[in-house]
């Protein structure tokens, strides 16, 4: 049996930036080990597999794997699966409303479309979970993971620790955008940490103003490494900058109805991407997180297994 697939880079508006997206779009009837297989055969930092949902008032069932694991919910593969399947013919009708409604390990995950005249351009996902937060690291122990002395890193608005809206990472702020220049991973102080708390990989960020700027945005700067799930140096992360504005407006604790976000991530490694995030308050708690940006088709084809 033929199957289709289409690959998106997610998080950009030009080709050969963001981040690659491979999405199976006829994923019924595939075995567990063989969708695995097939994400370690496209080898991009996640491969999503679509099949009909439980329910049918939602869109898809949407299976999320890395190289090496299934994942129960990414930013970048449900932002570019929704961009992705705006385009195919059966699911023009919720196209044309503008939402998909993702069934996923983490809970249902709606995804808003992002449209330009009328065309659909990118995707917004509202993260399935609040912020939890979990462990903490010390700095020189966060410090040694990413190659850096423990004076780059910053502990003014928190600590090294484990945060998650749906998948766990170590979020590491550091001290200026010369010490994100300089991360890298260190393996071995990596298998030595990790994993933590269900994180596997660290994302470390620069806070380019404590204001936010005229646009009313908060400007971070990120980068996020998972060695050990092979993926060396991601090059956008939208689970990860989605726990971490939930993180950052928590701990901002006012009543703001809103506030926005812009993150540039990649940049550091050649795959400039623009994460966009908002995040919703009520009482001084963070109530939805959501994190968007705009992508582009690359390549489509049909294998078959």
């Amino acid at each position: 049996m033929k199957r289709r697939y289409v690959t998106a880079d997610v998080f950009t508006n030009r080709m050969f930036g963001g981040n690659p997206l491979a999405v199976v779009l006829d994923a019924e009837g595939l075995s567990t080990a063989q969708m695995q297989a097939l994400a370690l055969e496209f080898n991009y930092s996640e491969t999503t597999f679509v099949l009909p949902p439980d329910d049918p008032s939602h869109t898809a069932k949407v299976r999320i794997f890395t190289p090496r694991t299934e994942v129960p919910f990414a930013g970048h593969p449900n932002v570019g699966t929704g961009f992705v399947l705006a385009r195919e013919n059966r699911f023009a009708a919720e196209a044309r409303a503008g939402i998909f409604v993702f069934e996923e390990a983490a809970g249902l995950v709606p995804v808003t479309l992002v449209r330009e005249r009328e065309v659909t351009v990118g995707a917004e996902v509202r993260a399935p979970e609040s912020l939890s937060r979990r462990s903490v690291v010390s700095r020189e122990i966060a410090a040694a993971c990413l190659s850096l002395d423990a004076a780059d890193i910053a502990t003014h608005v928190h600590v090294p620790q484990v945060i998650s809206v749906g998948l766990p990472f170590l979020a590491v702020e550091l001290r200026s955008r010369e010490a994100l220049r300089r991360s890298s991973p260190n393996v071995a102080a990596h298998a030595g940490l990790l994993p933590l708390d269900g994180a596997d990989a660290i994302f470390v960020y620069w806070r380019a103003a404590e204001e936010p700027v005229a646009s009313g945005e908060t400007v971070l700067h990120a980068r996020m490494f998972s060695p050990l799930d092979g993926i060396v140096e991601d090059p956008a992360t939208g689970s990860a900058c989605a726990a971490a504005i939930a993180l950052l407006a928590t701990l901002k604790g006012d009543d703001a109805a809103e506030l926005k976000w812009r993150i540039h991530q990649g940049v550091d490694m050649g795959r400039p991407s623009l994460l966009i995030g908002r995040t919703a308050a009520r009482d001084a708690h963070v109530v939805s997180t959501h994190i968007g940006g705009q992508c582009i088709c690359v390549m489509e084809g049909t294998f078959v297994l």
